[in-house]
């Protein structure tokens, strides 16, 4: 059986790993912040969700900028395009200026 790829964790998967780990699942769903958000987690994971195959037409250069990053990162690259298209619709995906000119202007404001 063909093992299946996942694309990396999320800061709050990280955060729920890490609490299992450490046995610390039982103190996390007394807390309701926590408890939410392992609920909300456990809704949107992989596994229930149903996949639907598409098509998309992007240049070869795109393409190949795709397979590289997707080398980089040592992931598929129909796993990174997922990624980035689910952190779009999630507003997860934000352009590094935008990030650079806030901070930018945080430093100057002090």
């Amino acid at each position: 059986m063909k093992k299946r790829k996942y694309a990396p964790l999320t800061q709050e998967e990280l955060e729920i790993e890490k609490m299992v780990e450490n046995g610390e699942y039982g103190r996390a769903v007394y807390d309701p912040k926590m408890k939410a958000m392992l609920e909300d987690a456990a809704r949107n994971s992989t596994a229930s969700r149903k996949e639907s195959r598409v098509n998309i037409r992007m240049t070869e250069q795109e393409l190949d900028l795709v397979r590289a990053e997707a080398s980089r990162e040592g992931i598929p690259y129909q796993t990174l395009m997922s990624s980035i298209i689910h952190k779009y619709l999630t507003r997860q995906l934000v352009d590094k200026r935008v990030l650079d000119d806030l901070k930018a202007v945080l430093k100057k404001t002090g």
